[in-house]
C-alpha cells in the first residue's frame, strides 16, 4: 500500500519536501537550482569531447605510424587511465594557484548578473502580497502603509512589458527601489564571458575521459575499413585519397562510434558528480552527495530518477543515430 502511494506521487514528479534546502519540493529544487548547471557542464564537456575527439582520431589513422599517432596514441592512454578528481586537483593547482588565470570553483562571479535594473521605481514603502499578468503588464500588489487609515491597504504597481520583476511575493521593497530589470546585450555578454571563465576547468576535466576513448575507438575504427576492399577498390579507380577517406571510409567507420558516443552521455552525467564536486560547481552531482550525506533522500531520487530517464533517452537516440549512418536498419 506504502509503496503503490509512492508510485503515485512519483508518477507526477512528487517526491516530497527537501529538508536540507529549505523544506522546499524536492523535484522544484532540482529543476529550478541544479539541472540547468549540470546541463551546462555536461553539454560543454561532449562537444568539447566530440569536436577534439573525433577529428584527432581521423588525423591519427589517416597518418598511422607517424610521430603525431605516436604521440596520439600515448596522450589517449595516459588521458584514459587518469582519473578525474585528481586531473581537477592538478588543474586547480597549476591555473588557479599558481598562475592564477582561471577561478578555483563556483559557477560565476558574485554580482555578475545579465539583468540591469529598469527605471521602474516603486512609490510605496511595504511588503509584496501578489504578482500577477494584466493586459501585458505585470502588476506588484504591496501591502503599503496608509497614514489616513492608519492600516496597510494593498496599493498596485505596473510594470511595462517586457522587464521582469525584481522581488517576489514576501520581500520587503521601500519607495525608490527598482522594481524591474531586463536584460541588456552588453550585461548579458559580460554575464556569459563570466560563466565561461568559471566553465573551462571543469568541462576539460570531464571531458579528457570520453575525449581519450573516442580518440582511439575512432582511430581503430577507420584503420579496419581502410584496409577492406571496397575501399581498396575505390583507390585502384584512380579517386582523391580525400575522397576514399573522407566519403567512402568515414561514413562506415563512424557506425560504431555513434553507438559509443550515445552510451557515453550517461557516463559524462555520472562523472559530473566527481568533477562537481572538486569544483564546487552547484549542479546535481554536489546535490546528489550532499543529499546522501545529510540524508536527504528524497532529493537524491529525483536526481537518480533524472539519470534513469537520461540513460534511456541516450538509447534511443542512439538507436535513431544507428539508421541515419547505416542504411541497412532503416526503420522504414
Amino acid at each position: 500500500m506504502q509503496y503503490g502511494k509512492w508510485l503515485q506521487k512519483a508518477a507526477v514528479l512528487d517526491f516530497g519536501l527537501s529538508r536540507t534546502n529549505g523544506y522546499v519540493s524536492a523535484t522544484e529544487f532540482v529543476f529550478n537550482q541544479r539541472l540547468g548547471n549540470t546541463l551546462l557542464l555536461t553539454s560543454a564537456a561532449f562537444a568539447l569531447a566530440l569536436l577534439i575527439g573525433i577529428p584527432v582520431g581521423i588525423y591519427a589513422a589517416v597518418k598511422q605510424y607517424s610521430a603525431l599517432d605516436y604521440i596520439t596514441t600515448f596522450l589517449s592512454f595516459v588521458g584514459y587511465s587518469v582519473p578525474v578528481f585528481w586531473l581537477g586537483i592538478m588543474m586547480l593547482i597549476l591555473f588557479s594557484v599558481q598562475l592564477k588565470i582561471l577561478p578555483s570553483g563556483g559557477i560565476g562571479s558574485e554580482g555578475v548578473t545579465p539583468y540591469v535594473e529598469s527605471d521602474s521605481r516603486f512609490d510605496v514603502t511595504g511588503e509584496v502580497k501578489q504578482i500577477t499578468q494584466k493586459n501585458g503588464q505585470t502588476v506588484i500588489t504591496v501591502n503599503a502603509y496608509d497614514s489616513g487609515l492608519a492600516q496597510d491597504v494593498p496599493k498596485e504597481f505596473n510594470l511595462p512589458g517586457g522587464i521582469t520583476p525584481r522581488v517576489k511575493v514576501g520581500d520587503y521593497v521601500s519607495e525608490g527601489d527598482a522594481a524591474g530589470q531586463t536584460v541588456t546585450a552588453s550585461s548579458w555578454v559580460s554575464w556569459a564571458l563570466d560563466r565561461a571563465k568559471y566553465l573551462i576547468l571543469p568541462a576539460i576535466a570531464l571531458s579528457l575521459i570520453q575525449m581519450a576513448g573516442w580518440t582511439r575507438f575512432m582511430r581503430a575504427s577507420l584503420l579496419e575499413v581502410v584496409n577492406q576492399d571496397f575501399v581498396r577498390t575505390a583507390r585502384a579507380k584512380g579517386l582523391n585519397e580525400r575522397v576514399v577517406i573522407y566519403k567512402h571510409a568515414l561514413r562506415n567507420a563512424l557506425i560504431p562510434i555513434v553507438t559509443l558516443i550515445g552510451l557515453s552521455i550517461p557516463g559524462l552525467l555520472n562523472g559530473a558528480v566527481l568533477t562537481e564536486t572538486v569544483f564546487n560547481w552547484p549542479g546535481m552531482g554536489t546535490a546528489l552527495l550532499d543529499s546522501v550525506v545529510q540524508k536527504d533522500y528524497n532529493v537524491a531520487m529525483v536526481i537518480l530518477m533524472l539519470l534513469a530517464i537520461a540513460t534511456l533517452v541516450s538509447n534511443l537516440i542512439t538507436d535513431l543515430l544507428y539508421a541515419l549512418v547505416d542504411p541497412r536498419i532503416r526503420y522504414n
